[in-house]
């Protein structure tokens, strides 16, 4: 198979047919750092998309910027665009000095499905888009240094300068291109592997940065996401478990101790989640109460998705 095709994953089975089939690359790391698994090409490159938010705010902590637990943990969040997230990200604005009208992300509406129910057919919002709060970090990350506010999206930016040092120090390598994310902001490739290595290296590291960093999420799991969301349920249930989802389904969870996972779902859905999270927290002897995701032949369960051979004997 191709680099970017990987290794079957995970498989939606109906009546006991095989019926699609999710491929993808993921890699699991041990407490000391080495490589207890792989699945698929974990040194081609990838966008890490939203996963890698902890590492974007570890950059702008380290240049001065000074939140609540509740507001970093926004920074770090795709959140799902509820009243309290709304009212987060607002409070790190006004503490800077700015207002909704100094974001620069891209306009949309919530992305959890009960707040975009009750957004109704209102226009889409760079408030109530997912990536509001690491916007709102970055902008009072530039007016604490006197950085310019409305430049902050350039790649060459301070800001974005100081990103990308803090990414390619956490996973020991250079990034290998940069583009541009879905909210806006400067995207970094990487690969799978370095991903996951840099997220070993930020749960186990000594620097008071990255221990505000989890810190902050662990302590703040419905402002990383929302409620009924995979990350929130997943985080409140087990205690130091840090996961981030990622658009294009990227997943990263960690561990106190070190042990991480990062894995890309090479079709970009994200429905097998529950599935390959389960088998990476039994791998990890984690016993989780997980939803699995259900096929259904009318109103009668007939199927599940369930993971590859190659995760069930991780």
């Amino acid at each position: 198979m191709s680099n970017f095709t990987g290794e079957l994953l995970a498989e939606v089975v109906r009546a006991g047919v095989v019926e699609s089939v999710h491929n993808g690359h993921l890699a699991l790391i041990n407490s000391d750092g080495s490589l207890a698994a792989s699945v698929g090409s974990i040194d081609a490159p990838m966008y890490p998309r939203s996963s890698i938010k902890s590492f974007q705010a570890a950059a702008m902590v380290r240049h001065g910027l000074k939140l609540s637990p509740r507001e970093l943990a926004i920074v770090c969040a795709s959140h799902s665009g509820g009243t309290e997230h709304f009212e987060v990200v607002e409070s790190i604005l006004r503490g800077a000095g700015l207002s909704v009208e100094d974001l620069l992300n891209t306009p949309d509406v919530p992305l959890g499905r009960a707040e975009k129910l009750a957004w109704g057919g209102q226009a889409p919002s760079r408030l109530a888009q997912g990536c509001s709060g690491k916007h709102a970090g970055m902008l009072a990350t530039c007016v604490i240094n006197g950085w310019d506010t409305k430049t902050y999206l350039d790649p060459e930016h301070p800001l974005q300068i100081a990103i990308r040092q803090e990414i390619q120090t956490l996973i020991g390598d250079s990034v290998l291109s940069t583009t541009i994310d879905g909210c806006g902001a400067p995207l970094f490739v990487i690969t799978t592997h370095n991903f996951a290595l840099g997220t070993h290296k930020m749960r186990i590291s000594s620097d008071p940065v990255h221990q505000e960093v989890i810190a902050a999420c662990l302590a703040h799991p419905e402002m990383v996401a929302g409620k009924g969301r995979l990350t929130t349920t997943l985080m409140n249930q087990i205690p130091g478990l840090f996961v981030k989802d990622g658009a294009e389904a990227v997943e990263l969870l960690s561990l106190a101790d070190g042990r991480a996972c990062v894995f890309k779902v090479s079709d970009g859905a994200d429905r097998a989640f529950p599935a390959i999270v389960s088998a990476v927290l039994k791998a990890w002897k984690i016993n989780a109460e997980i939803d699995p995701v259900l096929i259904r032949g009318g109103s009668h369960v007939t199927g599940e998705i369930r993971v590859s051979h190659l995760l069930s004997e991780l």
